[in-house]
């Protein structure tokens, strides 16, 4: 049962971290505005679609996207206050310790990390998947990321490579397939490239030569132009690494499932987005801490040597996480560790801050 203390500081908690949000969305939205202006006036979409399609998720995104920031700063904003009107020493000589103190804080945090982990895996993928095509179809054209050296495994013994990949033309440059029967090589063609057509969904091969090893020996062809059927995408090449922030936690899973199928080393990136999904949220009781470990203390310099070291804190949070990130993409860091070894980090700097502050 929340009693007058716990609904006094959790009041304070949400209200602040809403308030904080409200300010900085609509701060967020004018400056994008502003800056799309003459690409609004240019494009076919109404403005019923440029404010529900694409603002309405866009403020979904970034305010999930910052919320441990928020919530960061609002714990920081009106603790500091409660410390410089000396509310935290008379709540703490009257007896209330300080563990009894931190307990609305962690319910607020609890009900913000709840709201966030649904968000994050109900709400924001059709959030997402709307404001990226909104994207895609008025502001900037689909883009493919472009790769040297593709190794596709697209049917059980049919390997399927080329050496570079135009995302643009959707054309495979220096095209080979295979095909293997009990670890034996029966088939292979060779094509100086080919373009995918998009009506049809089938692969123009130019310049191609096929040779066939069999019983009766081997048998070669060659020619110009030759259009085949191949269970084989552009989109199964490579492609905009956002999109992963469309999908639902189980669509994200079958994906990496069918990348790894398809001998596609490179999803360290789709299983940061699936473990950043749970780790962020879970962000919300590390910053709480901080936060009121920091911002209990009454100094000289009050409110704002508070929220100049809870920035700094901040600060160095985001650069751990961009260490870790770039460790798992580029370095072989595993996704797991790469994402909660921040949360971990600084949740034993949180108690170590804790420990110290005044009880």
């Amino acid at each position: 049962m929340l009693r007058i203390l716990d609904r006094y500081i959790l009041r304070k908690f949400l209200g602040t971290y809403f308030l904080m949000l409200g300010i900085i969305m609509l701060v967020a939205v004018v400056f994008d505005a502003s800056e799309k202006t003459e690409d609004f006036a240019e494009m076919t979409a109404t403005w019923r679609e440029i404010l529900f399609d694409y603002y309405l998720n866009f403020i979904v995104y970034y305010g999930n996207l910052f919320s441990g920031l928020f919530i960061f700063l609002a714990v920081l904003l009106f603790t500091s206050r409660l410390a410089h009107r000396s509310e935290f020493i008379a709540m703490l000589s009257s007896g209330v310790s300080f563990p009894r103190v931190l307990r609305p804080y962690f319910i607020g945090a609890t009900v913000l990390c709840v709201l966030s982990l649904i968000i994050n895996h109900l709400v924001l993928p059709a959030a997402n998947k709307v404001r990226l095509a909104f994207e895609e179809a008025h502001i900037r054209a689909i883009f493919f990321v472009e790769d040297h050296h593709l190794h596709r495994e697209i049917q059980p013994g049919v390997i399927a490579y080329c050496e570079s990949y135009g995302a643009k033309e959707k054309t495979l440059y220096r095209f080979s397939l295979e095909q293997w029967e009990d670890g034996s090589l029966v088939r292979k063609i060779n094509a100086d490239r080919a373009v995918y057509d998009t009506v049809n969904g089938s692969w123009n091969l130019v310049e191609w030569s096929a040779r066939s090893i069999g019983a009766q020996g081997e048998t070669m062809a060659r020619g110009l132009a030759k259009d085949t059927v191949l269970p084989l995408k552009p989109s199964d090449l490579g492609q905009r690494w956002e999109t992963a922030m469309a999908m639902t936690t189980p669509e994200l899973d079958d994906y990496i499932a069918a990348k790894r199928a398809q001998g596609d080393g490179k999803v360290a990136s789709y299983l940061i987005e699936k473990h950043q999904r749970t780790s962020y949220p879970f962000a919300s009781y590390v910053f709480t801490l901080i936060g009121v470990a920091v911002a209990s203390r009454k100094v000289r310099g009050g409110t704002g040597l508070h929220l100049a070291l809870g920035v700094m804190l901040v600060l160095i949070y985001v650069f751990a996480i961009k260490i870790t990130t770039v460790g798992a993409t580029n370095a072989g860091l595993d996704p797991f560790i790469a994402v909660w070894a921040p949360n971990v980090l600084f949740g034993l700097i949180g108690i170590w801050i804790y420990q110290k502050a005044p009880k």
